[in-house]
């Protein structure tokens, strides 16, 4: 039987329908920053087109200053380690190929499975309510079994963020019991508010790790950056003997070099998000072949189909030229569920054209 999880793992195929047929089409299936590659970075290409004549600094010293330049802007850095990868996929994979035992929680991201699987770790999960949030509980009485945790905040496929007053005690408690736990914040800035971010206890926490990309909201996945940060140093020493010299490109040091401190871009991807993560919510809400809209903090939109499954409503859109994320293959859901992505106005309206015929 074919693994419907190698047919389509990752949202963002515009090739199969799309571009090898000599079609354009609009990618609700992908989450990337609407508002494209941020002009900062376009203006300084020909930089990085010097820099191709050369191999980086396989220390990343530049880099890594910018990225502690970005961070510290708004949380404390003190003592803190940063490593940087090859997109997060690559700092996500090679730190779950530390574990023997780890825990994971669905239904979520499935590379992190996919990287257990590959190092032959051990897989417990937590699955999350009803209502696509966490069990506290669970997770915590879990952990007992395990070496470490990952976790999305927001998590994909359905954009909630962490409860920090609950998950602060989990955060004690792999302090106490020498766990890891690693979190995966690709969409972190989506959610608009600084105070979610788990980098604030970072630096009072050895076990937490937390990783972060370029992919997402600076709608640059084709550079490949990820990074890391963790104030336990031995935990990143470790990562960096895995790594191969020069897994981060010229691109990507340049991208990082201006882009996160384009605080216009920003601002607008803040106001962008904010304004039409509210409208496509109402809207959703509204359809009649949906049954349920599960809330989010993030730049997509998990849904739950009434009357339809999520491949009849893929080959739907796709006749009208668009792609929208199948979600059955998340551990935990069914084919009732789809992901949209969040865009422009003009952009979300054409999908609730055809959601609505």
């Amino acid at each position: 039987m074919e693994d419907k999880n190698i047919k389509y793992q990752h949202g963002g195929d515009i090739y199969t329908e799309g571009l090898l047929k000599g079609r354009a089409l609009l990618d609700f299936s992908s989450n990337i920053n609407p508002l494209g590659i941020p002009n900062s970075f376009k203006a300084h290409i020909e930089e990085a087109l010097i820099s191709c004549e050369r191999y980086p600094d396989v220390y990343y010293r530049e880099l890594i200053d910018n990225l502690k330049a970005y961070i510290s802007k708004d949380y404390e850095t003190r003592g803190l380690n940063f490593i940087v990868g090859n997109g997060a996929s690559e700092i996500i994979d090679l730190t779950i190929s530390l574990f023997k035992k780890i825990l994971i929680i669905a239904p979520s991201f499935y590379e992190y499975e996919k990287s257990a699987r590959k190092w032959g770790a051990e897989i417990v999960n937590s699955y999350l309510d009803e209502d696509m949030q966490y069990d506290y509980e669970d997770i915590e009485k879990k952990l007992l079994e395990v070496e470490a945790v990952i976790i999305g905040n927001p998590n994909n496929p359905c954009g909630n963020v962490i409860d920090k007053h609950k998950f602060i005690e989990i955060v004690k408690l792999c302090e106490k019991t020498d766990k890891t736990i690693i979190v995966d914040e690709a969409f972190i800035e989506f959610v608009g508010d600084k105070t979610q971010s788990v980098v604030i206890e970072a630096h009072k926490y050895k076990c937490l790790f937390v990783i972060r990309a370029l992919t997402k909201y600076f709608a640059l996945p084709g550079i490949r950056f990820g990074y890391g940060i963790t104030l336990n140093e031995a935990l990143k020493l470790r990562l960096e003997k895995l790594q191969n010299p020069w897994s981060v490109n010229c691109f990507a040091e340049i991208a990082a070099k201006y882009v996160l401190r384009d605080y216009s871009y920003i601002e607008a991807s803040e106001d962008l998000i904010r304004k039409e993560r509210s409208f496509m919510l109402e809207e959703l809400r509204k359809t009649e072949l949906i049954e349920r809209v599960y809330n989010t903090n993030s730049n997509f939109i998990l849904c739950k189909l009434r009357g339809i499954t999520g491949e009849q409503l893929y080959k739907k859109c796709i006749d009208r030229g668009i792609v929208i994320r199948r979600a059955g293959n998340f551990k935990g859901l069914d084919e009732s569920f789809v992901r949209f992505a969040i865009k422009h106005r003009i952009h979300n309206e054409k999908l609730l054209e055809v959601l609505r015929v």
